[in-house]
């Protein structure tokens, strides 16, 4: 089992996130399956129909999403993954107009499956580092400092 699901994360990070391809959500994410960690702090997305308006509003902002799974850790009916995301801001994202830069962010999810379906993630991403690479500021300064 945890080597399918193994088999299964994979599948979904290339073919929703990668090739963006919405109907692969209803295959892969359960009806009553949640995604924690995504949009706004403490929002969780429930379903595929509220995940596909997620998935793409972030795929218009940017269209070349292209996601390298790192590592995956399996046990019974959870995959942990390591993931490196890296893009181009090629259209409108949490208000900032498309600026062409190119973004590389990390992250993990941790997910649970069951039935060969996505049930539930939990999902932690730099998304600081993403706005600063897309020019929406830079701290007023770092722990290094």
């Amino acid at each position: 089992m945890p080597t399918e699901n193994s088999e299964l994360i994979q599948r979904w990070f290339d073919e929703v996130w990668n090739k963006g391809r919405s109907e692969a959500v209803d295959e892969m994410f359960a009806a009553d399956g949640i995604a924690h960690g995504l949009g706004e702090a403490g929002v969780d997305v429930r379903g595929p129909a509220a995940f596909k308006p997620y998935f793409e509003k972030l795929r218009g902002a940017f269209p070349d999403f292209e996601l390298t799974v790192e590592d995956t850790i399996s046990e019974g009916d959870k995959v942990a993954a390591r993931w490196t995301a890296r893009m181009t801001h090629g259209g409108d994202h949490l208000g900032l107009p498309a600026t062409g830069n190119r973004v590389e962010v990390s992250g993990m999810s941790i997910i649970r499956v069951r039935d060969g379906q996505i049930i539930e993630g939990w999902n932690n991403w730099d998304v600081m580092g993403m706005m600063q690479q897309i020019g929406a500021g830079k701290p007023a300064a770092t722990l290094l400092e």
